[in-house]
């Protein structure tokens, strides 16, 4: 890799919560709080904060219903999201090909090889 620039990433998907959230509901349908909450290992209010940030931003939707007399939020990724999720890992995919091309090359020296 010459000078090329770095690829953008979206400053959104960069706090690994989010990101998370956001992968997760790449390969899910849908997502209540709960099982976020479960997978993540977040309190109510990180875990709140930060699927407000991503509803903020049109990256997901949320639908809340009611199941025996409790509330139920589900999670679902728009197609905003989608596009930005797929962008950001492949700006990520680029860095890290970036960084593996400036990785120093194991030396060729003598002794110690097979002739």
């Amino acid at each position: 890799m010459g000078d090329e620039p770095i690829p953008a990433l979206d400053r959104r998907l960069e706090h690994r919560v989010r990101l998370a959230i956001a992968v997760l509901l790449a390969r899910h349908e849908e997502m209540s709080f709960r099982r976020f909450k479960t997978l993540l290992g977040e309190t109510d209010g990180s875990l709140g904060a930060q699927l407000r940030t991503l509803e903020d931003a049109g990256y997901v939707a949320v639908r809340k219903e009611f199941q025996h007399r409790r509330p139920v939020s589900w999670y679902t990724l728009t197609a905003r999201g989608r596009r930005a999720v797929a962008a950001h890992l492949e700006s990520l995919q680029s860095l890290i090909h970036a960084a593996g091309a400036l990785a120093p090359k194991p030396r060729g020296g003598r002794g110690g090889g097979k002739s």
